[in-house]
């Protein structure tokens, strides 16, 4: 194991996982929907997902950054799932205890996020393609580098559904509670703008 590496991965990795990107908003708003252990399964779809994800990239890291074009899709199918995610946060009503066993998002949602965010398969590629040998270039190795990611990704998922589901707490007049998922709606509609962007 390189040291010096892995902190100089650690230093790429824990500022981005705590910054507002879909995952942390997500977590945010329906946290404040429905409060953080009910958006649990959510959560830990984000996390089976992102290890799905990273499987796919450590394996084949070289390909997808070698096919523009298949990135390119990948990330525009991503900002229209998040563009639908945002709508739907934005326009969502209170909810009533009967309803919330019907509206609130599952763990394939959280899995789903993952496979189709092209900012976490441009994350991804970064960190295979320099800190990918952290723990040696085997893909035992790289799997390594991704489950410790994947760590540091679910303390910012679940610090950013606390802060919702504090939220929810706080304001629990239904008035507050539509505003709360408006802004969260169009944080997260910021978010995939953002990332359609051409950088």
């Amino acid at each position: 194991m390189d040291v010096a590496e892995l902190l100089v991965m650690l230093a790429f990795t824990l500022p981005i996982s705590f910054l507002p990107g879909p995952n942390n908003l997500l977590s945010a708003s329906h946290s404040s929907r429905y409060g953080f252990n009910n958006s649990l399964p959510l959560i830990s779809g984000m996390v089976f997902g992102w290890l799905i994800l990273g499987a796919i990239v450590a394996y084949g890291a070289l390909f997808i950054e070698e096919n523009k074009n298949l990135l390119k899709g990948l990330t525009y199918v991503g900002v229209a799932y998040i563009v639908y995610l945002s709508y739907q946060i934005s326009t969502a009503s209170t909810v009533d205890n009967d309803e919330m066993s019907e509206e609130k998002l599952s763990t394939g949602t959280g899995i789903m996020l993952q496979l189709v965010n092209g900012k976490a398969f441009i994350h991804l590629l970064i960190l295979m393609t320099s800190f990918g040998t952290v723990f040696g270039g085997s893909f035992i190795g790289k799997m390594i580098v991704v489950a410790l990611n994947v760590g540091i990704k679910l303390i910012g998922w679940c610090v950013w559904g606390l802060f919702g589901s504090g939220l929810k707490e706080r304001f629990d007049d239904p008035k507050a509670s539509i505003m709360i998922n408006r802004i969260f709606g169009f944080s997260l509609f910021c978010v995939a703008v953002w990332i359609a962007i051409p950088k």
